[in-house]
């Protein structure tokens, strides 16, 4: 039986999943990117009732993870609004090559 802890885990993976696909803002997106990772690290700790400490620890990993792209990518989404002015991301194409 799952428990409220993995459909809600389900449910904000799926909300993450969307406002990733449907939104153009490039900030809107990136923190559509952390409520997947934190829906991640939910379902690890709601598992971790089943399978032990090992999903506590992988929580870990994933938000230092969290921490790293947070840093990488707020300072490459501050570098393109300062070029280009915008945030939208059907603006500008300066990762394609």
């Amino acid at each position: 039986m799952l428990t409220p802890a993995l459909l809600l885990s389900a449910a904000l993976f799926v909300i993450g999943t969307l406002g990733v696909i449907v939104r153009r803002n490039a900030i809107i997106i990136f923190l559509c990117i952390e409520l997947q990772l934190n829906a991640v690290n939910l379902a690890f700790v709601a598992l971790s009732r089943y399978t032990g400490i090992e999903g506590q620890l992988y929580v870990f990993f994933v938000m230092t993870v969290a921490a790293a792209e947070a840093a990488v990518g707020l300072a490459i989404i501050i570098s393109i609004f300062r070029h280009y002015e915008t945030v939208n991301v059907n603006k500008f194409n300066v990762l394609k090559w």
